[in-house]
């Protein structure tokens, strides 16, 4: 295969995106989320991963995690891998990583991205469940079973888990 053919074929690839977001809890178990001003849902902190730069998803969590909220915090553990079929939009692999509980003096310092964002707030799972997309609560409820019972990443498709993987509903 000549460079030319190789870089049609991968040309060619069917395209996926990749996001990554940050779960922040406080002492108290409560949820950090954020409004942005470009949908109608809260969300995580997080965002694209910028894989033409050669970033990696855990690198992009930190740097939106930075850009959107003013916080530097390198990412605990991978927490759930979510494959996000598309229908009107590339399929989307998103990777939520354990932001850890932060103090009161790291919430003081929060700072949002105002092109982006609208606000942010301290939630208990029950009222984050109302505030978030569907796909967002399955996959963030996955993440913090994950989280609580101490095991690794949920593997999800479109926030559950598949046939056949660990914590899958088994067929009979």
């Amino acid at each position: 295969m000549t460079t030319m053919d190789y870089a049609s074929y991968i040309a060619g690839l069917p395209r996926v995106l990749a996001g990554a977001g940050v779960i922040f809890r406080d002492a108290e178990g409560r949820l950090l989320l954020v409004e942005p001003n470009y949908r109608d849902t809260w969300i995580l902190p997080g965002g694209t991963v910028e894989s033409d730069r050669g970033e990696s998803p855990r690198q992009a969590a930190r740097r939106e995690t930075a850009e959107e909220i003013g916080l530097d915090i390198e990412p605990g553990a991978l927490l759930a891998v979510d494959w996000v079929r598309g229908t009107n939009r590339p399929p989307l692999v998103s990777y939520l990583y354990d932001g850890g509980v932060l103090d009161a003096g790291r919430f003081a310092a929060i700072r949002l991205q105002e092109e982006e964002l609208l606000s942010w707030r301290l939630v208990h799972w029950d009222e984050a469940q109302t505030l978030v997309s569907r796909e967002m609560a399955l996959r963030l409820g996955a993440a913090l079973k994950a989280l609580a019972d101490g095991r690794g990443p949920a593997e999800l498709e479109d926030g559950v888990p598949p046939a056949g993987a660990a914590g899958a509903p088994k067929l009979r």
